[in-house]
Protein backbone atom coordinates (compact mmCIF):
# COMPACT_ATOMS: atom_id res chain seq x y z
CA UNK A 1 0.00 0.00 0.00
CA UNK A 2 1.06 3.42 -0.87
CA UNK A 3 2.08 5.65 2.07
CA UNK A 4 -0.44 7.55 3.04
CA UNK A 5 1.13 11.19 2.81
CA UNK A 6 -1.84 12.74 3.80
CA UNK A 7 -1.56 11.60 6.84
CA UNK A 8 2.18 12.19 7.28
CA UNK A 9 1.55 15.69 6.85
CA UNK A 10 -1.47 16.25 9.03
CA UNK A 11 0.78 14.62 11.32
CA UNK A 12 3.46 16.66 11.03
CA UNK A 13 1.36 19.89 11.14
CA UNK A 14 -0.31 18.84 14.49
CA UNK A 15 3.26 17.84 15.83
CA UNK A 16 4.97 20.72 14.13
CA UNK A 17 7.73 18.82 13.40
CA UNK A 18 8.84 18.63 9.79
CA UNK A 19 10.73 15.70 10.19
CA UNK A 20 8.17 13.04 11.28
CA UNK A 21 7.77 10.13 9.30
CA UNK A 22 5.56 7.62 8.81
CA UNK A 23 6.95 4.32 8.32
CA UNK A 24 4.47 1.79 7.91
CA UNK A 25 2.24 0.64 5.63
CA UNK A 26 -1.07 -0.33 7.12
CA UNK A 27 -4.14 -1.40 5.21
CA UNK A 28 -7.16 1.03 4.60
CA UNK A 29 -9.53 -0.97 7.16
CA UNK A 30 -6.32 -0.59 9.59
CA UNK A 31 -5.80 3.32 9.07
CA UNK A 32 -9.80 4.01 9.38
CA UNK A 33 -9.83 2.55 12.61
CA UNK A 34 -7.03 4.05 14.06
CA UNK A 35 -8.72 7.47 12.81
CA UNK A 36 -11.58 6.75 13.76
CA UNK A 37 -9.93 6.62 17.10
CA UNK A 38 -8.30 9.03 17.35
CA UNK A 39 -11.19 11.27 16.28
CA UNK A 40 -13.34 9.84 19.26
CA UNK A 41 -10.44 10.32 21.71
CA UNK A 42 -10.19 14.26 20.30
CA UNK A 43 -13.87 14.77 21.04
CA UNK A 44 -13.52 13.58 24.78
CA UNK A 45 -10.28 15.78 25.03
CA UNK A 46 -12.53 18.81 24.18
CA UNK A 47 -14.73 17.72 27.02
CA UNK A 48 -11.81 17.49 29.66
CA UNK A 49 -10.37 20.65 28.02
CA UNK A 50 -13.09 22.35 29.92
CA UNK A 51 -11.32 21.20 33.06
CA UNK A 52 -7.70 21.16 32.50
CA UNK A 53 -5.74 23.88 31.08
CA UNK A 54 -4.04 23.19 27.59
CA UNK A 55 -2.77 25.07 24.85
CA UNK A 56 -3.72 22.71 21.91
CA UNK A 57 -5.50 19.62 21.30
CA UNK A 58 -6.08 16.65 23.80
CA UNK A 59 -6.62 12.96 22.55
CA UNK A 60 -8.42 11.10 25.43
CA UNK A 61 -9.24 7.49 26.06
CA UNK A 62 -12.29 5.83 27.73
CA UNK A 63 -12.25 5.61 31.44
CA UNK A 64 -9.71 8.53 31.83
CA UNK A 65 -9.86 9.87 35.73
CA UNK A 66 -8.71 13.85 36.47
CA UNK A 67 -8.74 14.71 39.47
CA UNK A 68 -8.23 18.24 40.57
CA UNK A 69 -7.88 19.22 37.16
CA UNK A 70 -7.40 22.87 37.57
CA UNK A 71 -4.05 22.00 38.76
CA UNK A 72 -2.61 20.38 35.59
CA UNK A 73 -2.05 21.88 32.75
CA UNK A 74 -0.67 20.43 29.19
CA UNK A 75 1.05 21.87 25.79
CA UNK A 76 0.11 21.03 22.76
CA UNK A 77 -0.98 17.81 21.58
CA UNK A 78 -1.51 15.64 24.74
CA UNK A 79 -2.34 12.07 24.11
CA UNK A 80 -4.19 10.13 27.78
CA UNK A 81 -4.68 6.43 26.22
CA UNK A 82 -7.31 4.45 27.81
CA UNK A 83 -7.62 3.87 32.10
CA UNK A 84 -4.70 6.99 32.63
CA UNK A 85 -5.49 8.57 35.76
CA UNK A 86 -4.14 11.71 36.62
CA UNK A 87 -4.55 13.76 41.09
CA UNK A 88 -2.94 17.14 40.37
CA UNK A 89 -3.40 17.76 44.22
CA UNK A 90 0.26 19.37 45.55
CA UNK A 91 1.52 22.38 45.66
CA UNK A 92 2.41 22.98 41.92
CA UNK A 93 0.24 20.65 39.99
CA UNK A 94 0.64 18.25 37.21
CA UNK A 95 2.71 20.46 34.24
CA UNK A 96 3.03 18.64 31.07
CA UNK A 97 4.48 20.24 27.99
CA UNK A 98 4.04 19.90 24.11
CA UNK A 99 3.45 16.41 22.31
CA UNK A 100 3.56 13.88 25.45
CA UNK A 101 1.63 10.75 25.23
CA UNK A 102 0.63 8.96 28.28
CA UNK A 103 -0.30 5.48 27.61
CA UNK A 104 -3.23 3.27 28.92
CA UNK A 105 -3.24 2.32 32.66
CA UNK A 106 -1.05 4.73 33.73
CA UNK A 107 -1.33 6.55 37.12
CA UNK A 108 0.40 10.38 37.73
CA UNK A 109 -0.17 11.48 41.61
CA UNK A 110 1.36 14.07 43.44
CA UNK A 111 -0.35 13.60 47.05
CA UNK A 112 -0.31 9.94 48.69
CA UNK A 113 -1.56 11.39 52.50
CA UNK A 114 -3.44 14.30 52.61
CA UNK A 115 -2.23 15.99 55.46
CA UNK A 116 0.68 15.71 53.76
CA UNK A 117 0.71 17.87 50.13
CA UNK A 118 2.87 16.78 47.61
CA UNK A 119 5.43 18.76 44.99
CA UNK A 120 4.24 17.85 42.16
CA UNK A 121 5.19 16.26 38.65
CA UNK A 122 6.85 18.27 35.50
CA UNK A 123 7.09 16.58 32.32
CA UNK A 124 9.04 18.10 29.15
CA UNK A 125 8.18 18.22 25.51
CA UNK A 126 8.04 14.99 23.01
CA UNK A 127 8.19 12.45 25.90
CA UNK A 128 6.51 9.09 25.88
CA UNK A 129 5.03 7.46 28.70
CA UNK A 130 4.07 3.47 27.97
CA UNK A 131 1.62 1.44 29.87
CA UNK A 132 1.37 0.58 33.20
CA UNK A 133 3.57 3.55 34.28
CA UNK A 134 3.62 4.57 37.91
CA UNK A 135 4.79 8.62 38.38
CA UNK A 136 4.39 9.31 42.29
CA UNK A 137 5.33 13.47 42.32
CA UNK A 138 5.16 13.61 46.65
CA UNK A 139 8.47 14.90 46.78
CA UNK A 140 8.85 16.40 43.37
CA UNK A 141 9.16 14.90 39.79
CA UNK A 142 10.95 16.96 37.01
CA UNK A 143 11.66 14.61 33.77
CA UNK A 144 13.33 16.32 30.72
CA UNK A 145 12.28 15.93 27.07
CA UNK A 146 12.74 13.21 24.52
CA UNK A 147 12.44 11.29 27.65
CA UNK A 148 11.17 7.69 26.92
CA UNK A 149 9.65 5.20 29.83
CA UNK A 150 8.92 1.54 29.47
CA UNK A 151 6.03 0.20 30.51
CA UNK A 152 5.15 -0.88 34.30
CA UNK A 153 8.10 1.73 34.99
CA UNK A 154 7.99 3.33 38.32
CA UNK A 155 8.99 6.61 40.20
CA UNK A 156 8.73 7.42 43.81
CA UNK A 157 9.96 10.87 45.11
CA UNK A 158 9.05 10.21 48.88
CA UNK A 159 10.36 7.49 51.39
CA UNK A 160 9.47 6.35 54.96
CA UNK A 161 11.57 6.82 57.94
CA UNK A 162 12.24 3.39 59.37
CA UNK A 163 15.27 3.36 62.00
CA UNK A 164 13.20 3.94 65.33
CA UNK A 165 12.57 0.45 65.78
CA UNK A 166 10.41 1.16 68.91
CA UNK A 167 8.09 3.81 66.84
CA UNK A 168 5.77 2.38 63.79
CA UNK A 169 6.99 2.66 60.70
CA UNK A 170 3.83 4.66 59.47
CA UNK A 171 4.21 7.14 62.30
CA UNK A 172 7.88 7.75 61.61
CA UNK A 173 7.53 10.44 59.30
CA UNK A 174 8.75 10.72 55.15
CA UNK A 175 12.15 11.92 53.10
CA UNK A 176 11.46 13.60 50.18
CA UNK A 177 14.42 14.77 48.45
CA UNK A 178 12.70 14.59 44.67
CA UNK A 179 13.52 13.05 41.30
CA UNK A 180 15.49 14.27 38.29
CA UNK A 181 15.55 12.35 34.77
CA UNK A 182 17.20 15.01 32.53
CA UNK A 183 16.51 15.25 28.44
CA UNK A 184 16.88 11.92 25.99
CA UNK A 185 16.75 9.13 28.03
CA UNK A 186 15.41 6.42 27.83
CA UNK A 187 13.77 4.68 31.02
CA UNK A 188 13.50 0.93 30.57
CA UNK A 189 10.87 -1.57 31.10
CA UNK A 190 9.87 -2.26 34.65
CA UNK A 191 12.46 0.07 36.47
CA UNK A 192 12.39 1.45 39.75
CA UNK A 193 13.84 4.95 40.42
CA UNK A 194 14.08 5.89 43.93
CA UNK A 195 13.50 8.90 45.97
CA UNK A 196 16.60 11.76 45.47
CA UNK A 197 17.71 9.94 42.21
CA UNK A 198 18.90 12.51 39.16
CA UNK A 199 19.44 10.20 36.31
CA UNK A 200 21.90 12.49 33.35
CA UNK A 201 21.15 13.48 29.97
CA UNK A 202 21.14 10.46 27.86
CA UNK A 203 20.90 8.00 30.10
CA UNK A 204 19.69 4.70 29.22
CA UNK A 205 18.34 2.26 32.35
CA UNK A 206 17.82 -1.45 31.64
CA UNK A 207 14.77 -3.23 32.30
CA UNK A 208 13.93 -4.45 35.76
CA UNK A 209 16.74 -1.87 37.18
CA UNK A 210 16.35 -0.58 40.47
CA UNK A 211 17.75 2.60 40.88
CA UNK A 212 19.04 3.97 44.38
CA UNK A 213 21.88 6.21 43.35
CA UNK A 214 22.19 9.32 40.69
CA UNK A 215 23.92 8.00 37.98
CA UNK A 216 26.03 10.01 35.60
CA UNK A 217 24.86 11.68 31.79
CA UNK A 218 25.54 8.97 28.99
CA UNK A 219 25.56 6.00 30.78
CA UNK A 220 24.23 2.61 30.28
CA UNK A 221 22.71 1.75 33.72
CA UNK A 222 21.58 -1.78 35.08
CA UNK A 223 21.18 -4.08 37.93
CA UNK A 224 19.46 -4.46 41.38
CA UNK A 225 20.76 -2.28 43.07
CA UNK A 226 21.51 -0.38 39.65
CA UNK A 227 25.22 0.25 38.21
CA UNK A 228 26.70 2.05 35.56
CA UNK A 229 27.64 -0.89 32.78
CA UNK A 230 29.61 1.33 30.33
CA UNK A 231 29.05 5.35 28.75
CA UNK A 232 27.33 5.56 25.57
CA UNK A 233 30.00 7.33 23.56
CA UNK A 234 32.70 4.98 23.11
CA UNK A 235 36.10 6.42 24.53
CA UNK A 236 34.31 8.56 26.61
CA UNK A 237 33.47 8.39 30.39
CA UNK A 238 30.14 9.63 31.65
CA UNK A 239 29.63 12.91 32.85
CA UNK A 240 29.59 13.66 36.60
CA UNK A 241 26.14 15.02 37.82
CA UNK A 242 26.69 18.12 39.61
CA UNK A 243 24.34 17.97 43.12
CA UNK A 244 22.36 21.56 42.33
CA UNK A 245 20.63 19.76 38.92
CA UNK A 246 18.95 17.66 41.60
CA UNK A 247 15.81 19.91 41.57
CA UNK A 248 12.83 18.95 44.34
Amino acid sequence: MKKPVLVEKLIRTIKRNPNYKWESDHSPRDLAIVLWGRARQMLRGMLVKLFVRSDGFMFVGTGVKIKHGHLISAGKNLILEDGVYLNGLSANGIRIKDNVSIARNSTILCTGVIAHKGTGVNIGNNCGINTGVFIGGQGGVTIGNDVIIGPGAKIFSENHEYCHPDIIIKNQGVTRKGVVIQDNCWIGANVIILDGVTVGEGCVIAAGSVVIKSVPANSVVGGVPAKVIKGRVAGVEPTLIKEELKIA
